[in-house]
């Protein structure tokens, strides 16, 4: 047996210097002899943990096995199989925690890059339009009609598998384009707009029919739905209501929620204005509060949109840090600043309500909390005031209450959530599933589209008696 390689094949990127003033993607993803190099490392494991780890059940070692025999058409139908959207998995997804993280290869050295063959193999087709045929279904029409209310990576994962398996499916989204969170939330220099489109348009191939500008709850409500001759709903709006901390000055000029700033940026191309009309204001020192990946991206924008300095203002150390490990890296890089066990305290205006200070006070971390990451404590007298005159809010999200508050009979958590069965995705409501972020509050794209993949199964045995 030929020794194996425990060192991953690198995948090239622009230079942060470069890359921090341009809106292209970071990472140029592997070429075709770089992949298969990256394949080859796979010792194809009898009984592979890497795919206990995906939770969509990917046959990992079986389209890798095709990238390192160069048959990108086997490696295109066995990814596909299983994941309706691998060129935004490949690029988005936390696989270091997930599928890589139960490698053998990371007992002793780093695990296939998986993420990364994905990425390549999703590329691959993209480049060679033609030669991948959309998928015929095989199955008998089932007769029956389901309505999924939103186009995120739960809503169209549902609504694939749905078709797949014979069902007349139609997506109901809020916004004027498909694509949930992959469209409005993430930036286009992680992931490039017509990617997301490209991994939109396979599910409309597959017969699914997609209406936009439906607000579920305004427009239509779930029991109109219901009462129109659809046979299930699968609720997956995501989880679109921003949090804020609610300290004094929060409603001055400069302070953003990253919802609203990465919307405006991401989806309705501020970034290019005025090509595009709509307009984003942006200082020269600026503040993003939290630390997962959306921090990550809107700090990472502001440099991006002129910004001389960004901080990052965290109350935790780095090793609480819940943002992907390469974007905090790749920020840094950029020039990002981490300000570490720091909490702001209050915003300071001026005279004409901008945002022109912050007053913050320094932090120590205590014994752990109900998460099992150690309390952030404040430290007595440690005030100080901190010069800026953008803030950007990352703190987290909660569903939009509409959907709940119109729709009888569907319960909820008391964090706003809708009570759901993790296994089947039912709700409290007959006809009606529910995934995603709206189930869970705001999670990873592959977690929404495990639980959309969970939900068809279960709807699929229902319609079918």
């Amino acid at each position: 047996m030929a020794k194996v390689n425990l060192n991953r094949v690198p995948m090239p990127k622009q230079e942060p210097k470069v890359r921090a003033k341009n809106y292209e993607e970071v990472a140029f993803g592997y070429s075709d002899e770089q992949a298969q190099e990256e394949a080859s490392r796979c010792i194809q494991c009898p009984k592979p943990n890497c795919v206990k780890g995906c939770p969509v059940d990917i046959d990992i070692p079986g389209f890798i096995k095709a990238v390192r025999d160069g048959n990108m058409p086997e490696a295109v139908r066995v990814l596909k199989d299983k994941n309706s959207l691998p060129a935004t998995c490949g690029r988005v997804c936390p696989q270091e925690t997930q599928c890589e993280s139960t490698c053998v290869l990371a007992k002793k050295g780093a695990p296939v890059a998986i993420g990364r063959l994905e990425r390549y193999v999703a590329d691959w087709e993209r480049a060679n339009k033609g030669v991948m045929k959309s998928p015929v279904i095989q199955v008998a029409p089932s007769g029956k009609r389901v309505a999924i209310v939103g186009s995120g990576p739960a809503g169209l994962t549902a609504a694939s598998d749905l078709a797949k398996l014979g069902h007349e499916v139609t997506i109901l989204e809020a916004l004027h384009v498909a694509g949930g969170v992959t469209m409005y939330g993430i930036p286009e220099f992680r992931l490039p707009k017509d990617i997301v489109q490209s991994d939109v348009n396979y599910v409309a191939s597959l017969g699914v029919e997609i209406k936009l500008d439906t607000v579920v709850g305004r427009t239509v409500t779930v029991d109109e739905l219901l009462d129109s001759g659809y046979h299930a709903a699968f609720l997956a709006p995501g989880a679109g209501a921003p949090m804020f901390m609610n300290i004094p000055g929060e409603n001055l000029n400069g302070v953003y929620s990253a919802n609203e700033f990465l919307t405006r940026v991401n989806l309705m191309k501020a970034y290019l204005f005025p090509e595009y009309d709509t307009p984003v204001k942006v200082g020269k020192r600026v503040a993003v509060f939290g630390a997962g990946n959306v921090t990550m991206d809107s700090a990472r924008w502001a440099l991006r949109l002129g910004a001389d300095e960004v901080y990052i203002i965290y109350r935790r150390s780095r090793v609480e840090m819940p943002a992907r490990a390469e974007e905090v890296e790749n920020a840094e890089e950029e020039g990002v600043i981490l300000k570490l066990l720091t909490n702001p305290k209050r915003y300071i205006g001026d005279e004409n309500g901008q945002l022109k200070a912050l007053e913050v006070y320094e932090m120590e971390l205590g014994e752990p909390d109900e998460s099992g990451r150690r309390r952030p404590v404040q430290k007595p007298g440690t005030e100080y005031i901190f010069e800026v005159d953008t803030a950007i809010c990352a703190l987290g999200t909660r569903p939009n209450p509409i959907i709940p508050a119109t729709t009888p009979d569907l319960e909820t958590t008391r964090w706003g959530t809708v009570l759901t069965d993790e296994i089947t995705g039912r709700t409290s409501k007959a006809k009606v599933w529910c995934g995603g972020d709206m189930a869970t509050g705001a999670a990873t794209v592959i977690s929404a589209m495990g639980a959309g993949r969970r939900a068809a199964t279960d709807m699929d045995k229902y319609l079918k008696g």
